[in-house]
């Protein structure tokens, strides 16, 4: 049975956590077993959907957080106040990931907020329907890349300049890799473009003891979905996967924390798919 969200939309991306309804589910599901205690995190896109519940799922294991976001002010300092009610220490950092000086801005900041930098989820992105592939612009085609793949190796780079051994890497990338979509063209795109950047970076760290792995959502609840769609399709948001539903952001997070984790230690250059059910080529 599909689980039917009321028609709702946002008139710019990506989109505010406040403004929906319901609300996403951004709470771990079970206590915390001390995975990731004393680690600091930085996760992009963290003010809200997938990103606030890896927050505080990161949070409730023990880690302290920055929180990087590009400009929803409430959503962050909720997700703040989140993150402390786990018992972690969090800092938020606004500004846009397309910007290569602010993602060096943004890890030295964590750096000197926390002292080091043990885990980076890459996870911002943003995505435009497009109808037909012709009306897809340049600047449109720029733009896209600009924050899902170019904002992913900025913040990469600059990070390791401060990851040691034992570091972790996650990066959400998304079903479209594999499957496709036909009105989201340079957004699967990009997210496939990050499935190989998750296994090469893999390898490229493999020595240094850093590992790299990715997590691929299906149709989840979050901003970015009022923020992309109108109201009949939000209304009708994951009636297509096998599970007839949407997934919901603490259906994700799970996947980053393990990855992030000692858990995860034999594990680098693979995917996680929590997707609902659809089957897919790993």
């Amino acid at each position: 049975m599909t689980d039917a969200n009321p028609p709702q939309t946002q008139a710019r991306q990506p989109g505010n956590e406040a403004q929906m309804s319901p609300r996403p589910q951004f709470e771990p599901r079970f206590p915390g077993a001390g995975r990731l205690r004393g680690k600091i995190a930085l996760i992009t896109g963290g003010d809200s959907g997938i990103g606030r519940a890896v927050a505080v799922g990161m949070a409730r294991e023990g880690a302290s957080v920055a929180v990087v976001y590009l400009d929803e002010h409430e959503d962050a300092q909720e997700t703040i106040g989140l993150v402390e009610a786990e018992g972690g220490r969090a800092i938020a950092i606004a500004g846009d990931i397309g910007d290569e000086a602010f993602c060096s801005a943004a890890v030295s900041r964590t750096v000197e907020a926390f002292g080091r930098l043990d885990i980076l989820v890459n996870n911002a992105a943003e995505q435009h329907v497009v109808e037909e592939p012709l009306e897809i612009s340049a600047e449109q085609l720029e733009r896209t890349f600009r924050t899902n793949v170019f904002g992913y190796f900025h913040m990469t780079k600059h990070a390791l300049r401060h990851m040691r051994e034992g570091a972790a890497i996650v990066n959400t990338t998304s079903v479209t890799a594999y499957k496709g979509k036909d009105t989201l063209i340079d957004y699967a795109a990009t997210r496939g473009a990050i499935v190989a950047f998750t296994r090469s970076l893999a390898q490229a760290l493999a020595e240094k003891g850093i590992r790299v792995n990715g997590v691929a959502p299906g149709p989840i609840w979050t901003p970015l979905i009022p923020a992309s769609f109108d109201e009949e399709h939000v209304a009708q948001h994951g009636a297509s996967a096998p599970m007839g539903r949407a997934g919901q952001p603490n259906e994700v997070a799970s996947c980053h924390v393990f990855l992030a984790s000692e858990e995860a230690s034999y594990m680098s250059g693979q995917v996680l798919h929590p997707n609902g059910g659809t089957i897919v080529g790993s």
